[in-house]
């Protein structure tokens, strides 16, 4: 099992550096946070992609949407720290992962370093 953080699914989704390796993770199933899914559907039309398109490819592969448990949520805001580069949704991510004891595929460097995380640009 392995979560997937939104700039993972961006990186696929926009064909960008580690995207085709995203894309390998996602054909062997996987999930996000709730979290995850809004900071996507938020982006994309930012980024001139149809959410609509978005959608349709990621739900064409097994993929889960989990929500936001109140145990995410503690250990969440237990994971911030100033100047550490982690947005909430990052942390719900990594709370998720931490929770589902799944590796968590990201691009973002922030995460370099953070137990579970595999960073892949």
């Amino acid at each position: 099992m392995r979560v997937f953080d939104a700039s993972a699914l961006l990186a696929f989704l926009r064909g960008e550096s580690g995207g085709s390796v995203v894309h390998e993770y996602l054909r062997e199933a996987g999930c996000f946070s709730a979290a995850n899914w809004a900071e996507v559907a938020q982006k994309l039309p930012q980024l001139g992609i149809s959410w609509a398109q978005g959608r349709g490819a990621l739900l064409s592969f097994d993929l889960t949407v989990e929500p936001v448990t109140i145990d995410d949520a503690e250990a969440a805001a237990a994971l911030w720290s100033k100047g550490s580069g982690l947005s909430l949704a990052d942390r719900l991510c990594l709370a998720l992962g931490n929770r589902l004891g799944a590796d968590i595929i990201t691009c973002d460097t922030a995460w370099a370093g953070q137990p579970g995380v595999e960073l892949v640009r």
